[in-house]
């Protein structure tokens, strides 16, 4: 799921300009080569029989059974697992150590939405070499896109977060309301519940950029256009954008959206006692829900995710990250031997076995996967609404090589317009000029 970055580092935004400006290392060293050093996949089974340690950065909690298997199956490597704090609070340090040049980890979590930036500043290696390239066939479109940008492999998918709506039956059978399957008969039922009970809501939103991005994803926008350092921020005119913000509009206005903070204690404990009874996002919630709004297990189900025109099928992704070998890693060769088996070995099935949602297409095809029963959805095999939803991604979305500041910024722009008479259309022309105007400031050319 998203996180917003407060604050870039100084050092870091001098290391952003440098990159846009196209340098190139004169490096040359295995450990230091954005490409991998030619390191090949004989390296890798090498440094598996020769062993060592490395040091991984991730704050998924699965990771730890996954560096427990990797090291009961090779005896001769140790990890040691990091939890730097969750994306915002580990790109922050993830920055602070790649500047300074001390302290960087082998291997790196990184969602999606950032990959980009991180690959572009040259801290993440460029995989390919070891053989990742290979493995394009391994996973869905959507994923597999967002850790390949300019042609290169900056990671591994570790998960995906096709999106899906989770939905309070229960409290749509009280209040007779029909599972919404557009925007419009979604802001139609937010009407209709809170106006026969003033203390219930359909969902609750106070901003949030990563929702936002993935609405005007689905919605076929493309907002962002990327070629090398050239850059396009377009939210004003830009068709799917502008359909966003006017369905979306009604739900700030007309007062709809409860007024609770997304992934605090309140907000889960809403969605537990019925007081929120739905939400839009990505496929990796129901461990999520099941642990933290236990008390409405049995109550909820998954539907399909509204559509903007009747009769569609189109989703987006919300949320998912990689594994990644950062470029100063001592040990690439064995730091990718991780991250290979956490995304595309046993510690994918580990992770898998322990609630996470897979962006390989072999599992996402298993019978086994698609049968799986959800307790907590009343026995639903609701991993086939996740299934179909990751098959109807909408091609062709890019995040910008400075997303990480552009979602920092998000509050201060879009976000006015949840708590002021800003709105959401203006949020977004000032998210555009902000983000556009740091953009140029870093070095890149920006339209």
């Amino acid at each position: 799921m998203s996180r917003m970055l407060k604050v870039a580092a100084a050092a870091t935004a001098a290391m952003l300009a440098l990159a846009a400006c196209g340098g190139n290392s004169d490096d040359k060293s295995s450990n230091s080569s954005s490409s991998g050093g030619g390191t090949s996949a004989a390296d890798v089974t090498a440094a598996l029989s020769k062993g060592g340690s490395i040091t991984v950065w991730a704050w998924d909690g699965t990771i730890k059974d996954v560096a427990a298997g990797f090291e009961k199956k090779y005896p001769n490597v140790k990890v040691n697992l990091v939890n730097a704090g969750t994306g915002d609070k580990q790109y922050t340090a993830l920055q602070n150590v790649v500047a300074a040049g001390k302290g960087v980890p082998d291997v790196a979590q990184i969602e999606y939405f950032a990959v980009l930036q991180f690959a572009l500043s040259k801290s993440l290696a460029n995989i390919s070499s070891f053989g990742a390239a290979d493995l394009k066939s391994n996973y869905t479109p959507g994923p597999w896109n967002a850790v390949t940008p300019n042609g290169g492999v900056y990671g591994l998918p570790l998960d995906s977060g096709p999106m899906a709506m989770f939905y309070n039956k229960e409290v749509f059978d009280k209040y007779k309301i029909t599972v919404p399957t557009t925007w419009a008969e979604y802001v139609d039922a937010a009407r209709k519940l809170h106006k026969a009970n003033a203390k219930a809501y359909l969902t609750a939103d106070s901003g949030d950029a990563g929702f936002t991005t993935s609405m005007i994803w689905q919605a076929g926008g493309k907002p962002y256009t990327v070629d090398g350092t050239n850059v396009g921020i377009n939210f004003t005119s830009d068709a799917g954008s502008q359909k966003f913000a006017t369905a979306w509009q009604p739900m700030i206005t007309e007062k709809l959206l409860a007024p609770i903070a997304p992934w605090t204690d309140q907000w889960f404990k809403a969605l537990g006692d019925g007081t929120i009874a739905s939400l839009v996002t990505g496929a990796w919630m129901p461990g999520n829900l099941s642990s933290n709004a236990a008390a409405a297990s049995g109550k909820w189900r998954v539907a399909p995710m509204p559509q903007w025109d009747a009769g569609g099928t189109a989703t987006a992704e919300n949320g998912g990250s990689s594994l990644g070998v950062m470029d100063k890693a001592a040990n690439k060769a064995l730091a990718y031997a991780f991250v290979k088996y956490a995304s595309a070995e046993e510690g994918k099935d580990i992770r898998i076995k322990a609630g996470a949602f897979p962006s390989t297409t072999a599992d996402l095809s298993s019978q086994t996967f698609l049968d799986t029963p959800f307790p907590y959805f009343g026995g639903q095999k609701a991993n086939e609404i996740f299934a179909k939803s990751a098959q109807n991604v909408v091609p062709g979305w890019t995040y910008l090589p400075f997303q990480v500041y552009a979602n920092s910024i998000f509050n201060d722009t879009v976000g006015k317009a949840y708590v002021s008479s800003t709105t959401l259309a203006d949020g977004l022309k000032a998210w555009q000029e902000q983000s556009a105007k740091y953009g140029g400031e870093q070095g890149f050319t920006v339209k």
